[in-house]
């Protein structure tokens, strides 16, 4: 889920929304349970023959017209498996170390998504957001995985066919509600095969991975340096599982748990928006102008359920031909989930809504959905679909699936379950075969990773940074006890010390490290 325009660390965290709310998922319950998948293939230790034109490129720096950034475009195989058969071109951007201090090569980054535009990120945030003692010494590196953003980017619906596919109603009522639901998500799923079919087959993360390592050897580095967020705790620790004898310091903060089947995934994203519901909750009601009461938190989670279960029946006017459904309202009141920071913008925004006027609510939606003011949306949902449908066989065989698991999700999540359940449901009709499934990442030889997970992280939920940790052979875990999605950059000195000593010395903190 993504909300950079209102929230600085949304940039950083984009994943685990954006598999709920834009699905990631399919196969049958049964299929689901499946929790080992043969691993990709070990990359070689060197570049085989076939790929030395990419391994040995030069890039050709230019300004990007942001001061201090340079770009540059970079070439690789369309298709790893026939490398001669195409190219497709990445877009790269960095700005050098600041000094002083001896440089340590290059800090690639990614916000998570799938989908987040890790140039944008770099040039937005990290380059001149970055701690200054890690600017000074290395240089900072992004580049949009391919199909995103600037990578030649998967394309889907319009705009305008994308307003209406933002307004389906994700929690049916009856089979025509299902249909309709049903019929949304096979046309998504036929846009993205009219207008990106070359390319859909060629997102997975794997090939992302091996896309990094064609860079990190263009820019002169014996092993890869990244901090990844999100969903870029799984690109960082597949490279490390393709490539464990060119890691360097790998930063996976947010972690995900790539051994989780895609129902699990959701489900457990679904309790974790559960938890930081909870936690919002507990803080407004101890405000006299709280819009859910100032009872209970139990109390106000049923307000919530009301208020959805009201727009449902008669959405509430924006000031826009868009008014504010149920579909909309839910995604704009998980997207205020990530940064408690958010907090006080979603009381308002359901104090106005619960008023009649739904524009604060409908402009968290639109954050999320990168939609821009014109109508023109980001081509972030876009990309997400086609990797998430990718890398992991989808949650469901059909609507039937689905019904069977609405109790789980809704115990999970009493007032989001319902919707998040039906929400997964997008992989189902995919153009493209999954080519990846879930199985653990061992990462055998790899340096020591640093893997951070937040207490109540809503997103990538902190059982998954421990069940990550526990994976990788070289694997750390380092503790935040707070709010919100990933932990870095976001206000604690405890986790901003660790990580920057990590990444500046190469020493991991003592395992079990715990900061508040």
């Amino acid at each position: 889920m993504d909300s950079r325009r209102l929230l600085r660390t949304s940039a950083t965290a984009l994943a685990a929304a954006g598999l709920i709310l834009s699905g990631c998922s399919g196969g049958s319950d049964a299929a689901a349970s499946r929790t080992t998948s043969a691993p990709p293939a070990a990359a070689p230790s060197s570049s085989p023959g076939d790929l030395k034109t990419f391994y040995g490129q030069k890039l050709t720096w230019r300004d990007c017209g942001v001061p201090s950034f340079q770009c540059a475009t970079l070439r690789a195989p369309l298709d790893y498996a026939k490398p001669d058969a195409g190219e497709i071109e990445l877009a790269v951007s960095r700005v050098r170390a600041t000094g002083p201090g001896k440089r340590l090569g290059s800090l690639l980054v990614n916000p998570g998504g799938p989908g987040g535009s890790a140039v944008g990120y770099l040039q937005g945030y990290a380059g001149i957001g970055y701690p200054a003692p890690v600017r000074a010494r290395y240089d900072m590196v992004a580049v949009d995985p391919r199909g995103v953003a600037r990578s030649e980017p998967v394309a889907c619906l319009t705009g305008p066919q994308m307003d209406t596919f933002t307004q389906v109603d994700q929690t049916p009522d009856d089979t025509a509600e299902v249909n309709a639901l049903s019929a949304a998500f096979k046309g998504f799923s036929a846009g993205c095969a009219k207008k990106s079919r070359e390319i859909l087959p060629h997102v997975s993360t794997v090939e992302t991975a091996r896309d990094m390592d064609i860079l990190r050897a263009v820019l002169g580095d014996e092993r890869l340096s990244y901090v990844g967020a999100s969903y870029g705790t799984f690109l960082g620790a597949t490279y490390a599982e393709l490539f464990p004898g060119r890691v360097g310091r790998l930063v996976l903060d947010g972690a995900m748990d790539p051994s989780l089947p895609a129902i699990d995934l959701n489900r457990d994203q679904t309790a974790g928006f559960e938890t930081s519901f909870r936690a919002f909750a507990a803080d407004c009601v101890s405000r006299p102008d709280c819009p859910l009461g100032t009872g209970s938190v139990a109390a106000a989670g049923e307000a919530l359920k009301k208020f959805f279960r009201d727009v449902d029946a008669e959405p509430v006017p924006t000031g826009e031909s868009r008014a504010l459904g149920e579909s909309l309202a839910t995604t704009g009141v998980i997207a205020a989930m990530y940064d408690e920071g958010a907090w006080p913008q979603l009381r308002e925004a359901l104090t106005r809504a619960t008023g009649g006027d739904g524009s604060v609510l409908l402009a968290l939606a639109d954050s999320y959905y990168e939609r821009e003011p014109d109508g023109t949306y980001a081509n972030l949902m876009f990309a997400n679909a086609a990797v998430n449908c990718l890398d992991l066989p989808a949650a469901y065989a059909g609507p039937a699936d689905v019904a069977k698991a609405v109790p789980s999700f809704e115990k999970a999540s009493p007032i989001f379950g319902r919707g998040l359940a039906w929400a997964a449901l997008n992989c189902t009709s995919w153009p493209t075969p999954a080519t990846g499934g879930p199985h653990r990442i061992t990462a055998e030889g790899a340096a020591p990773i640093l893997v951070v997970g937040t207490t109540r992280d809503p997103a990538t939920p902190y059982k998954w940074a421990r069940s990550l940790a526990g994976q990788l052979s070289s694997g750390t875990l380092l503790t935040y006890e707070g709010d919100g999605h990933t932990a870095y950059g976001r206000g604690s000195d405890c986790i901003d010390t660790a990580i920057n000593a990590y990444l500046l010395e190469g020493t991991p903190p003592a395992e079990g490290k715990r900061c508040s």
